[in-house]
C-alpha cells in the first residue's frame, strides 16, 4: 500500500465526570474555541467510555454528558463549524481500541504514570479498562486519522503512546503512514490553574473541597465567596514576576486574572503592585463573574432544552461516523478481517 498523506484534522476529548471548572475552561475549552475560529476541521468528543473505567451512577453520567455538551456550546463551540459528539455514539472507538489492545505491549502500559496515579496503592482492584484506557485514547484519535491533538502536560505521555501504536501498526502490516503520527498542540500562553486552597496542586474536579475550584455553573455570590476565601499569604502583590514565582497561591490568582484580562502577569503586577490581596480579590472575582456569567446563563438555558443538546450530539455523531467508518473498514481489510462478506 502506498504511503498516505493526511489532511490537518484536530481531535480532543473531555470526560463527562462533573462540572467543568475554571482550570478546564482556561486551559482547554477556551483554546478549543480559538482553534475553531482558525477554520480547522475539528472534532470535540465527550469521552463517556473513558468515564466508565471507574464506576459511575448511570443517571448521573447521562446528565453529565448533556451538561458537558451544554458547556461546550455555551463556551462557543459551534456545531456548524466543529463536530461535537459523544464517544459511545460512534462504535469505531471501541472497535479500534480492541485492535490497538492487540498492538500495544503490556510493558508500554506499565510505564503510564496516570494509571499509577489513579489506581494508587489499590491497583490490583483497578479495572482492566483503567489500565488499558491509553489504547482507547489512541483509538479516539486515530479513528479519524487526526493529525493534531490539544494536550496538557499530563497528557503528553499518552499522545506519545498513540504515536508508538500508529508506528507499530503501520510497520507490522507494511502500510506506511496509514495511521498518522499526531502532533501535540500545546497552548504556550495557557497557565496551569491551581487549587484555590493549595497552590501546589492543580485545580481539579476530584478535589473533595468544592472551595478549591471555580465551577462554570457557580453563581456570582459563590464565585465571590470562593475568591474571598482563596488561600494567600500576608505579603502585598509584588512588583516583579520572579518574586511572585516564590509564592504559589499568589502566583495562581495573578495568573487567573491575567488569563481572563488577556494580558501578562507582568501587566497585572504593574497595575496592582503594593496592593493587599484584600483589594485584589474583589477585582479578580469581578473579572471572573464577567467572563463566566453569560456562559453559566447559557448552560442553564440549554439544560432546560435537552432536545436541543441531543440534536447537536446526534448530528455530530453522524458526521463523526462519516469520517471514521471508512477508516475502520480499511483497518479491518489491512488486518484480514472480513467486516462484511460479499
Amino acid at each position: 500500500m502506498a504511503s498516505q498523506r493526511h489532511k490537518k484534522r484536530i481531535f480532543s476529548g473531555v470526560q463527562p465526570t462533573g462540572n467543568i471548572h475554571l482550570g478546564n475552561y482556561l486551559g482547554a475549552v477556551k483554546n478549543f474555541v480559538k482553534l475553531q475560529a482558525l477554520g480547522n476541521e475539528a472534532l470535540f468528543c465527550i469521552v463517556d467510555l473513558h468515564a466508565i473505567t471507574v464506576w459511575q451512577d448511570p443517571k448521573a453520567l447521562y446528565s453529565s454528558i448533556r451538561e458537558l455538551a451544554a458547556t461546550f456550546i455555551a463556551c462557543g463551540l459551534d456545531s456548524n463549524k466543529s463536530i461535537l459528539f459523544s464517544q459511545s455514539q460512534v462504535s469505531g472507538h471501541a472497535e479500534l481500541a480492541w485492535v490497538f489492545n492487540c498492538v500495544v505491549r503490556i510493558g508500554w502500559l506499565n510505564r503510564m504514570t496516570q494509571f499509577k496515579d489513579k489506581a494508587g496503592k489499590n491497583k490490583e482492584n483497578a479495572s482492566l479498562g483503567l489500565f488499558a484506557y491509553p489504547a482507547l485514547m489512541a483509538a479516539d484519535i486515530l479513528a479519524y486519522h487526526a493529525t493534531h491533538v490539544p494536550v496538557g502536560e499530563d497528557q503528553k505521555q499518552h499522545l506519545e503512546l498513540t504515536r508508538d501504536i500508529a508506528i507499530k501498526f503501520n510497520n507490522d502490516y507494511q502500510v506506511p503512514n496509514f495511521f498518522p503520527n499526531p502532533e501535540p498542540i500545546i497552548e504556550e500562553t495557557a497557565p496551569r490553574i491551581m487549587s484555590l486552597r493549595d497552590g501546589s496542586k492543580k485545580m481539579s474536579k476530584s478535589d473533595p473541597s468544592d472551595m478549591s475550584r471555580i465551577n462554570l455553573q457557580d453563581d456570582d455570590d459563590l464565585i465571590a465567596l470562593k475568591i474571598q476565601k482563596a488561600k494567600t499569604d500576608q505579603e502585598p502583590i509584588p512588583e516583579d514576576v520572579p518574586s511572585l514565582a516564590k509564592r504559589p497561591e499568589a502566583n495562581n490568582l495573578v495568573n487567573i486574572y491575567a488569563s481572563l484580562a488577556s494580558c501578562s502577569p507582568k501587566d497585572v503586577l504593574k497595575e496592582f503592585n503594593g496592593k493587599p490581596f484584600s483589594f485584589f480579590k474583589p477585582k479578580l472575582a469581578e473579572i471572573i463573574i464577567s467572563e463566566l456569567g453569560p456562559i453559566t446563563k447559557k448552560i442553564n438555558e440549554l439544560m432546560e432544552q435537552p432536545e436541543e443538546i441531543d440534536k447537536v450530539l446526534n448530528d455530530g455523531a453522524i458526521h463523526a461516523r462519516e469520517i471514521s467508518d471508512p477508516i475502520i473498514k480499511s483497518t479491518y481489510e489491512i488486518l484480514g478481517l472480513t467486516n462484511n462478506f460479499k
